[in-house]
């Protein structure tokens, strides 16, 4: 008999700070994923200079840490399976992976800085693992 582990998504969001009207935003909502599945975290901004994005990650017990970050329009940033193309035109970010893992279970945060202004963080999520039964 098969027995499937889930991998349960949940998405914890809080309201980004603001400074000049510059702002980010992520994907709201609860996904169900099995082990291997892909993922999509949806980040999108608006600013009105050209922004550098960060795609940060929060492991249990530890500090956040930069995961990966794009610095010019149409860059692609990528580490441990994960990538994100900054789209200036459609002003996103998104974070994605083809095949996630039980050890992909962390809060992940989605920021955006520019050296004029400082840094605003965007919404959190809160990547959580839920075993079936068996598992």
């Amino acid at each position: 008999m098969l027995v499937l582990c889930l991998l349960k998504v949940t998405q914890v969001s809080f309201s980004p700070g603001q400074i000049h009207g510059d702002s980010v935003k992520q994907m709201e909502g609860q996904v169900t994923l099995s082990e291997e599945a892909s993922l999509t975290i949806n980040c999108t901004f608006s600013t009105s200079v050209t922004p550098t994005l960060f795609w940060y990650v929060q492991y249990l017990g530890e500090g956040p840490q930069i995961l990966l970050k794009a610095l010019r329009d149409k860059e692609k940033g990528s580490n441990k399976g994960f990538e994100a193309t900054l789209d200036s035109s459609s002003k996103s970010f998104h974070l994605k992976k083809g095949s996630v893992q039980m050890s992909d279970s962390a809060v992940y945060y989605c920021v955006m800085s520019d050296t004029v202004m400082g840094t605003v963080g965007g919404a959190e999520h809160k990547l959580r693992v839920e075993r079936g039964p068996g598992c």
